[in-house]
């Protein structure tokens, strides 16, 4: 059985941060938009951000391969590329966890 996705947008996240701080959505979303902008910056220059609890981003570099068309079957050249990568933390896993044991159990 597959399990929707349900995705929570910026918008969202600032109308949440919002009601449960009592400070104005233009506020939040100036410190969210100025926190990704950082986080963004960060990576770009190679750094890593580690977040304690939530986890760690990090940029790593792919390798370049040899992949392949799926229409035609032809072999394609794919060249390296460096990729954002999340790992989440301790306490990330276990909310998303018990989360996850939680909402099985309200559907069996």
């Amino acid at each position: 059985m597959r399990v929707p996705t349900v995705t929570m947008t910026k918008r969202e996240l600032v109308i949440n941060v919002s009601n449960k701080l009592g400070i104005t959505q233009s506020e939040v979303a100036k410190v969210i938009e100025t926190t990704f902008e950082i986080i963004s910056e960060a990576l770009a220059e190679g750094k890593r951000w580690e977040l304690r609890d939530f986890g760690v981003f990090e940029v790593k570099t792919r390798a370049s391969r040899i992949g392949r068309n799926p229409r035609t079957g032809a072999q394609v050249p794919v060249p390296a590329r460096r990729v954002v990568t999340f790992r989440p933390g301790k306490k990330m896993k276990e909310v998303v966890s018990e989360i996850g044991r939680a909402s099985c159990r309200e559907r069996v």
